[in-house]
């Protein structure tokens, strides 16, 4: 008999999928939150830790379908996923240490500008080096641990509580550095980068271990991603993705690790939930009695049939949601008011 059906099912893929973000959330806040840094591209260090997690567990190219990729491993689960989320957090790391060092001595606006452009070029490298990613159709067989033993409901909750237990590891592991001497230098750095100069730090490096550990954190959450869908394709890993961390954190709080993970929760129940929007709304119409029946569609009309209304929609949503946060709440629900400040006079020095 089925575990996991109807609702019981999508809360626990929602909760996976959070717990990722969640991940994402906390490497965004280490560079923006706790060093000052505007990074537009995450979402390559994501992409990154994804494929090098595929490719470290893919079987061989002549038993999958569409697979031009001439690189792979192959190695054997449940053995083999340690060893690919290693490498994630590694290739994560390393692309990060890669932009970083051309890109981390601007300012803050040419740094975002730089970070989006890099990311840009990496998908492109995605696309194009197919003998490595098996270009646009991606890598559709990537192993999901434990599946084959456990079975699909089974798995899902297993999944989801490793998700969990990820994000809580990592979460802790993240307080503890940025609570040593290391965060406090990374607030320093950020208040005020000549005042670290004259202290003798060295800023440039400072701020580029920030970026090699955010990048590091995105990279094993693109591990922990490639094995939950069984599947890295480009089109997963585009701009969005990246904007839709900036709003998890900034919503939650920048600075406070706590908030972004409640941010990270808030935005995914958002994005899920929004997908029922029409099938409430033809409920609801279907509920009301007679008389109400017309008031709906006669003040609001019937809901556009477009497959792209309820996505578009999700977009402007959330687009109003940052504004509101910004203009209203700018220390987000869960963040410090005097870090927000901190972050305000550090991009008016710039």
């Amino acid at each position: 008999m089925a575990l996991l059906t109807g609702w019981a099912a999508f809360l626990v893929g929602v909760a996976t999928i959070a717990a990722i973000y969640g991940l994402l959330a906390l490497g965004l806040n280490v560079h923006y939150g706790y060093t000052g840094l505007l990074n537009f591209g995450h979402v390559a260090f994501f992409a990154a830790g994804a494929y090098a997690s595929a490719i470290v567990t893919m079987p061989p190219p002549s038993t999958v379908t569409n697979a031009s990729y001439t690189i792979w491993f192959n190695l054997p689960m449940p053995w083999g996923f340690p060893v690919s989320l290693a490498a994630a957090t590694l290739v994560g790391g390393l692309l990060a240490a890669l932009i970083g060092s051309t890109s981390v001595r601007l300012g803050t606006h040419y740094l975002a500008i730089a970070t989006f452009a890099l990311a840009g070029v990496f998908s492109d490298v995605l696309v194009n080096e197919a003998w490595l990613t098996n270009g646009s159709f991606g890598m559709n067989a990537v192993p999901r641990p434990g599946q084959a033993a456990l079975g699909p409901d089974v798995w899902q909750l297993a999944y989801l509580a490793f998700a969990l237990a990820s994000l809580l590891a990592v979460y802790l592991l993240v307080e503890r550095v940025l609570d040593a001497p290391f965060g406090r230098l990374l607030k320093g750095v950020r208040e005020s980068e000549d005042a670290a100069k004259m202290l003798g730090k060295n800023t440039t490096a400072v701020k580029l271990k920030s970026f090699v550990i955010g990048g590091m954190i995105a990279g094993f959450a693109g591990g922990v991603y490639a094995h939950y869908v069984g599947s890295v394709v480009t089109a997963q890993f585009v701009p969005h993705v990246t904007f839709t961390v900036w709003a998890a954190m900034l919503l939650g709080g920048a600075a406070s690790n706590t908030g972004a993970v409640a941010g990270a929760a808030m935005v995914m129940a958002f994005e899920e939930s929004t997908r029922f929007i029409t099938t409430a709304y033809d409920w609801l119409l279907e509920a009301l009695p007679g008389p109400l029946a017309g008031v709906l569609p006669a003040v609001f009309g019937p809901l556009p049939n477009n497959p792209s209304f309820i996505p578009s929609m999700r977009f402007v949503v959330i687009g109003l949601l940052f504004v509101l946060v910004v203009r209203f709440r700018p220390e987000g629900l869960l963040g410090d008011p005097a870090e927000i400040e901190a972050l305000g006079e550090e991009e008016g020095g710039e």
